[in-house]
């Protein structure tokens, strides 16, 4: 019997343990990072939720009735899912939830930014001055979400393949 088969190169099989090695550590270091993110910002959110609620009205987005039970819920949703990728326990479900709410964030910064408003982001702070301006928030949630999209899809190939 013929064996069609190439032979496995000894080199490619080191590679690719080292490509996904390091691909397993970089998920790991940036789903650290995001969670330890998500939990930081969250934790004055729950501790001032008026605060809280004063920075999301200056949005200009939301209707008034549902600025308050946003402020009320939104930091709660953030620290389980941030404590839930720090902890490895529904990583995939959190990272969606975390992937869509960068993203939903990202599409505030835009739209304030094309309503010419400069205003305080809320993440980690809940002054009302602006520190770094809507551009310099855009970019890092933006970084974020790529972070983000990296480890999901990082996570569902793993799945699938390991």
């Amino acid at each position: 019997m013929h064996n069609n088969k190439a032979p496995i190169r000894e080199d490619s099989i080191k590679n690719a343990g080292f490509t996904s090695g390091f691909q397993n550590f970089l998920s790991i270091v940036l789903r650290v990072l995001l969670g330890l993110v998500f939990v930081w910002a969250s934790w004055g959110k729950i501790l001032d939720p008026a605060g809280f609620a004063i920075i999301i009205q200056n949005y200009r987005i939301l209707p008034a009735w549902a600025v308050n039970p946003t402020a009320l819920v939104l930091p709660w949703i953030e620290i389980l899912s941030g404590l839930s990728l720090l902890t490895g326990w529904f990583v995939r479900g959190s990272l969606l939830i975390i992937n869509f709410l960068l993203l939903v964030f990202a599409v505030a910064f835009i739209i304030n930014i094309q309503k010419g408003l400069d205003i305080s982001c809320g993440c980690f702070s809940l002054t009302p001055e602006t520190a770094k301006g809507m551009y310099y928030y855009l970019f890092r949630d933006l970084l974020l979400l790529c972070a983000g999209l990296w480890v999901f899809f990082f996570e569902i190939k793993k799945q699938k393949f390991y």
